[in-house]
């Protein structure tokens, strides 16, 4: 599950693209030159986490985002991500026992980051003609397989393999704009929680007269197959399992606010807002399963809810984290900075010194079709790395007489590390210049 600010939220170099001939492995590696990406060419295979995926008219893997492929960031000990997973998870196993005394929510956080488009979609109900399903959004290696989208891919698989609680973390994959909140790859947390008759009103007076479902109609406040009952139950125990975990998180006396919004896959569903140091800030999305996804997966007799929430948003809240690259830097004065001996050890943050900005614009006039921004982002992050702090469109003009369009994007690099200089930087935006003209059809204004 993904909360709206974040729609837009096996080893890196296992991968290579190949011809399926006899070309051998070390001419098929260099088959990417630095701006381009896996972009369909017949006969041709992405291979993958050991797994070779047919290219089709789908295919929209750039180099850039296959090299973070098996990072794995919210695995790695004493990194920020990774601090934040514990967290969370060390919460739930001390709060939430079974029976047996023993944790009640299974964790997850090494599923495989490819899944099927039916799991990253259908299997949550998201409609065939659903924008979130645009190439122009996410990274297909092909019409039937992608990176996923969210962490929710895995929910269907993990309910009919019989669990009823469990926590799910992985690092995500989505198409998006180029600035220090946004990145495309990113770390979800997801929570899904069912219960049987028994186990929602158990302790409550009369409890075994109620029911769960009924056929009624569907409002605001709830689903046609389920009663008022055990939908306020069910509310009523994830807002307090989620009011528990921001507190465990952000400590006592937080001010916290639930907004109504809408999910494919829950109903009535949920964004929790804190206030945190005077600034309400969205926080996660969570609601009540949809009965429909619940009953496909065999749990036809449970009810249930399941929440989402972002790491680096956390991370870059709780620990004054400005730049959403930072997660992704080696520099030993970053990362030395998580090394704590008690993972709920408050940490702030000490800025790295902030090297000066070279700016740089760039300008087009945009192909008759097939144009999305996101293709220009993802070229510009495929060249510039993460020496690009953020691109922002700064002029849309459209000609009078010719009725093209004309984009306008201001470049802004800085390196993490040291300062640049526009000497070394006009190789860089040339090849962007060079690239935009060669894959996206663009007429250059430069």
């Amino acid at each position: 599950m993904v909360c709206s600010g974040l729609r837009r939220v096996a080893r890196a170099g296992v991968y290579l693209v190949r011809k399926i001939s006899s070309v051998s492995r070390g001419q098929q590696h260099r088959a990417l030159s630095p701006g381009s990406s896996a972009q369909g060419a017949p006969g041709c295979e992405v291979e993958l986490l050991g797994k070779a995926y047919c290219q089709d008219t789908y295919t929209n893997l750039t180099r850039k985002v296959l090299s973070k492929v098996g990072r794995n960031l919210h695995n790695q000990p004493h990194h920020p991500l990774w601090l934040i997973k514990e967290r969370v998870k060390e919460h739930f196993y001390r709060q939430y026992l079974g029976r047996s005394r023993t944790p009640l929510f299974s964790v997850y956080d090494n599923l495989p980051p490819v899944v099927t488009t039916w799991q990253n979609f259908d299997s949550l109900l998201i409609p065939a003609d659903h924008p979130s399903r645009k190439k122009g959004d996410n990274y297909y290696l092909n019409r039937t397989h992608m990176l996923r989208a969210h962490t929710s891919a895995h929910q269907w698989d993990l309910i009919h393999s019989g669990l009823d609680a469990f926590l799910v973390v992985g690092d995500v994959y989505r198409r998006d704009q180029i600035d220090a909140q946004h990145y495309p790859v990113f770390h979800q947390l997801e929570g899904v929680r069912l219960f049987s008759k028994h186990e929602l009103f158990v302790g409550i007076k009369d409890g075994e007269s109620l029911q769960l479902f009924e056929q009624n109609s569907r409002s605001a406040h709830k689903q046609e197959t389920h009663t008022m009952e055990a939908v306020k139950l069910v509310e009523f125990d994830l807002k307090q399992t989620l009011t528990r975990l921001v507190t465990h998180l952000f400590g006592d006396g937080l001010e916290i606010r639930w907004v109504d919004c809408y999910f494919p896959f829950t109903h009535p569903s949920f964004e929790m807002e804190v206030n945190f140091r005077g600034e309400w800030l969205e926080i996660l999305g969570c609601g009540v399963m949809e009965q429909q996804l619940v009953n496909s997966a065999g749990a036809q007799e449970k009810i249930g809810w399941a929440f989402g929430l972002g790491l680096e948003r956390l991370a870059m809240i709780l620990y004054d984290i400005p730049d959403i690259r930072l997660f992704w830097s080696e520099d030993e004065r970053f990362l030395k900075q998580f090394h704590v001996a008690d993972i709920n050890q408050n940490v702030k943050f000490q800025p790295l010194s902030k090297y000066p900005a070279v700016i740089n614009d760039i300008s087009f006039w945009l192909p008759s079709e097939n144009y999305t921004e996101n293709d220009f982002y993802d070229l510009v992050r495929t060249i510039g790395g993460d020496l690009v702090e953020k691109v922002d469109l700064i002029d849309k003009f459209k000609h009078p007489k010719t009725h093209k369009t004309s984009h306008c994007y201001r470049i802004t690099y800085r390196h993490m590390e040291r300062t640049l200089s526009q000497r070394e930087l006009k190789h860089v935006h040339q090849a962007i210049q060079e690239a935009a003209v060669r894959d996206l059809g663009v007429e250059g204004r430069f």
